[in-house]
Formats: C-alpha cells, sequence, structure tokens
C-alpha cells in the first residue's frame, strides 16, 4: 500500500452542493458528464484505500467528539463500541469519514449523502398510508457529499458484520458483491425513469416479501412474517405500556438511570427546578410546532404535555441530548412519545463543507425528507438558546416509536444477509437518485462488474482496519486513557 504524508497526497475532498441546474442538461450530455468522470477515477479504483502515514488517530476523532457530549454518559458510548468489532463500527462515523476523504478517490458526483449509511440504519416503519416500508432511518450526518462514500460505508458494514456471524471468505465476498451490484442496477433502473417515478418510488414490505418468497428458506419467510408483525404493533401505545407506570391515574416514565432519567430526577441531580427544566421543554416544543404543516400543527394540538425524560439511543449517538416526551389525548389511551434529539455538525462536514442550514436540526429533517419515500409526520426541528448548560443547541423532533422495527444482524444466515444487503443497497440508490445526478452515476458505474468486485475488495480492506481500530478503542480503555462502562 502506498504511503502518503501531507505533502504528497492528492487533493481529494471536494466542496460538496447538490446541482439543482440539471435541467438544462440533456440526458446524453449527463451521461457524458458520468463517463468522463471514468478517465480521472476509474471504477477500479474504488477498491483502493491508501491512508497517509499521518492518518488522525482514530480514538482521539472519538474522544473529540465526546468533548461536548453529557459527561457522565460518555463512558456508555464507549461500553456500548467495545461490545464487537461491528459495535465499534456503528459508532466510527467520524473516523472512517476522515479515512474516506483522506484515503479514497472521489468523483466529485454530490447526493444528499446519509452520512452514516451501514445497515443497521435502515429499517421498517409505518407511512402515513400505514404501509409498512423500509428505508434509510438515521439522518444525523446527511449533509450534500459523495455518493461513494455511502456506498463504501454500507459495504464495509456487511463485510464486518458478516465477519461477527462467523461466514466465510468466499460468502462474505458474496454479500458485499451482491449489494454493490444492486446499487449500480438499481441506479441505472433509476437513471431510465422519470423524475415523479424516481420520487414515488418505495420499498413496500409487502411487496418485498412477495418477490423474495420464492429466494427464502422456510424459516426466513416465517422471520420476516414475525417480523412485520411486530413492527405493526410498535407505536406510542406499546411504548406507554414499556415506558410509563401509573401514578395517582396518570402514566409516568419509568426511571432507568443512566439509560432512562425522567424530569424529577434530572432537576435533582442538576439542582434545578423542574419546573425551569419542563418550561425550557415546553418552550421548545411549542417553536418546533412552527415548523410542521399547518395540518400536523393541528393533530399536535389535539394533546397535552404528560412526562419527560431524557433517554440514551443508539451506538454513536450516546452521550448527545435526547428526549422523550409523553403527550395525551382525550384519555391515556390516546397517548404520543415525540423524540427530542439533539444534532450537532455532521461528521462529513469538515470534508465536504458546511450545510447550507445553520440550524443542525433542520439540517437533518431537510436531508431526511430529501432521502426518504414517506417521513414521520411529525418530524421537525428547532433550536434551544442557552438554558441550564449556557448554550445554544440544535434538535430535531420526531416520534419515538411509529411501527419501527431494526432488523437483528445476529440472526441472519449468509443467504438472508445477501438479501437484506439487496435491499439496503437499492433503498440507498433510490435515496441517492432523488437528489443526486442519476442518470451520470448510472452512466459512471456502466453495465459491467468493475465498480462491483472493487467494492468487495474495499469492504475487506476496511472491516480489516476497522479491527485494529476496535483493538485501540479496547487498549485505550485498558490504560485507563478512557473509560467505558459496560454494556447494558
Amino acid at each position: 500500500m502506498a504511503v502518503m504524508t501531507a505533502e504528497t497526497r492528492p487533493r481529494r475532498i471536494h466542496r460538496y452542493q447538490l446541482d439543482n441546474g440539471l435541467g438544462h442538461l440533456t440526458v446524453a450530455e449527463r451521461a457524458a458528464r458520468g463517463k468522463a468522470v471514468r478517465a480521472e477515477v476509474p471504477r477500479e479504483s474504488h477498491a483502493q484505500l491508501e491512508l497517509p502515514s499521518d492518518r488522525p488517530d482514530p480514538v482521539s476523532l472519538l474522544e473529540e467528539q465526546s468533548a461536548n457530549r453529557v459527561p457522565e454518559l460518555v463512558p456508555v458510548r464507549y461500553g456500548r463500541m467495545m461490545v464487537s468489532p461491528f459495535t465499534y463500527y456503528r459508532g466510527a462515523a467520524l473516523p472512517m469519514a476522515s479515512d474516506l476523504a483522506l484515503g479514497t478517490p472521489a468523483t466529485g458526483l454530490p447526493v444528499q449523502a446519509c452520512g452514516d449509511a451501514h445497515l443497521s440504519n435502515f429499517g421498517i416503519f409505518a407511512s402515513p398510508e400505514r404501509n409498512l416500508v423500509f428505508d434509510v432511518n438515521d439522518f444525523d450526518e446527511t449533509v450534500p457529499g459523495p455518493w461513494e462514500w455511502d456506498v463504501k460505508r454500507l459495504a464495509a458494514s456487511l463485510e464486518v458484520a458478516a465477519r461477527q456471524n462467523g461466514f466465510s471468505g468466499k460468502e462474505r465476498r458474496a454479500i458485499v458483491t451482491a449489494a454493490a451490484q444492486q446499487y449500480r442496477l438499481a441506479m441505472r433502473q433509476f437513471a431510465s425513469m422519470s423524475d415523479l417515478d424516481v420520487w414515488y418510488a418505495a420499498a413496500d414490505m409487502e411487496d418485498f416479501s412477495r418477490r423474495f418468497k420464492g429466494r427464502m428458506t422456510s424459516r426466513q419467510r416465517k422471520l420476516v412474517g414475525k417480523g412485520l408483525n411486530k413492527a405493526r404493533g410498535r407505536d406510542s401505545t406499546q411504548e406507554v405500556g414499556k415506558l410509563t407506570r401509573m401514578v395517582d391515574g396518570k402514566p409516568r416514565i419509568i426511571s432507568d438511570p443512566p439509560l432512562i432519567v425522567p424530569i424529577d430526577e434530572l432537576a435533582a441531580n442538576r439542582r434545578a427546578d423542574r419546573k425551569f427544566i419542563e418550561s425550557e421543554l415546553s418552550d421548545l416544543i411549542g417553536k418546533y410546532r412552527r415548523t410542521l404543516e399547518t395540518d400536523r400543527r393541528y393533530l399536535l394540538d389535539q394533546f397535552e404535555f404528560a412526562d419527560l425524560a431524557h433517554k440514551v439511543v443508539g451506538v454513536g449517538s450516546v452521550g448527545t441530548r435526547c428526549w422523550i416526551v409523553l403527550l395525551l389525548g382525550r384519555n391515556v389511551r390516546d397517548p404520543l412519545f415525540l423524540q427530542v434529539k439533539e444534532a450537532s455538525e455532521s461528521v462529513l462536514s469538515r470534508f465536504v463543507g458546511a450545510s447550507r442550514y445553520s440550524n443542525q436540526g433542520q439540517r437533518v429533517v431537510a436531508g431526511q425528507r430529501l432521502m426518504q419515500a414517506y417521513s414521520d409526520i411529525f418530524l421537525g426541528w428547532q433550536r434551544t438558546e442557552a438554558g441550564l448548560d449556557e448554550q445554544t443547541r440544535d434538535f430535531y423532533v420526531r416520534q419515538l416509536r411509529d411501527m419501527k422495527l431494526s432488523i437483528d444482524i445476529n440472526t441472519l444466515i449468509p443467504s438472508g444477509m445477501i438479501m437484506y444487503g439487496q435491499l439496503c443497497a437499492w433503498t440507498l440508490a433510490r435515496a441517492h437518485a432523488r437528489s443526486g445526478d442519476r442518470i451520470a452515476i448510472a452512466s459512471y458505474l456502466g453495465g459491467s462488474e468493475v465498480f462491483d468486485k472493487a467494492i468487495a475488495q474495499f469492504a475487506g480492506t476496511y472491516a480489516d482496519l476497522n479491527e485494529r481500530d476496535y483493538d485501540a478503542l479496547v487498549g485505550a480503555v485498558a490504560s485507563g486513557r478512557i473509560t467505558a462502562t459496560p454494556d447494558m
């Protein structure tokens, strides 16, 4: 592998902004644009990972991220990342973004990038029509950026997860190659479709079950059916049963520190008045209301505040300020759980340029609406001015549960992971086709398997690096450099 220094590495970093002026180019011109990029960035070059000798220390990057998080929760984040190389990978979006910027070629064709498109950031949820759909479900890092970074993040996650599941090298390569191929074929399909048809395209889970039925074993069909039934039952009513208990005839959120800390305990810990915290969050919700469409505001107004708590979520997000807010309608059987989640600058921003949105919550919401086929009807954003910690913070708001379900990666056998990877890849291509020049990207990818094979090679190389970085995190904990709390 070639070793680069800060002086000798090629300039690979672009300032990415979406090109809304594609209309003045013909289809032929856009296709020619994609083919022209091959001369500068050959498709086989995507196998490369040529990192400089002064590559940033991944643990230092994680520490940098942790500096602005809730201090007592940072050890929980490290503890979750230490469970396995895959959980480390989930939390290491910033180190990988740095590696992609410094060590891989860039086509310069922008899309609205997810920024953290690993296979656990896809899942099932309900459309406004109450149909179950499959889509990207995490947009904390979304910003205009390189389409190939999302593809490589997804591909490497498949390789890392397949290793965790004990799959052979041949099985792993088949999984990653199939996903890369599906992305390429889907983008070529979207390139032939009208703008409206691309916009309306969605991965309906009932349709998926029918199309893949013949490729699934009896056990897989049962698991899919069970998963869909489970998703249909996951809503605010179920969450009330799981997360609350009745106190004086009203539901109150159950304490489970440090993962769930209700407002009364939070006020005591911070030596602050409950009414002050409640007022601060109520003000945020009131202002957030203005970012909703008129009909959604009307619906939200039917609910009244009941309780709130701080709740730890995910792996990479642990330590950010995340609240769950319980609202009640006409009776306790008509609940609405909202999640109010802090939004910081995207991990991609330092490499691709800052978002056009000064409010990071608005950045997340705008990106989600652009990439998803259907978005949560309560999706909105807001900013809190200097509050308890005397800092201005941005947040986005969504429902805590609305038939949401993620796939348990550990249960997948090789054939199941192939299908799941293909579904993720198709979904990612559709999201990119909505915002980027799908014709140029499809033309660049072409009809051969050159790109597919290059991505499979990259995924294996990056999975090796991920294992070394995971060991570095474990070593940092063992040496006392950082503190980790066992996963709960």
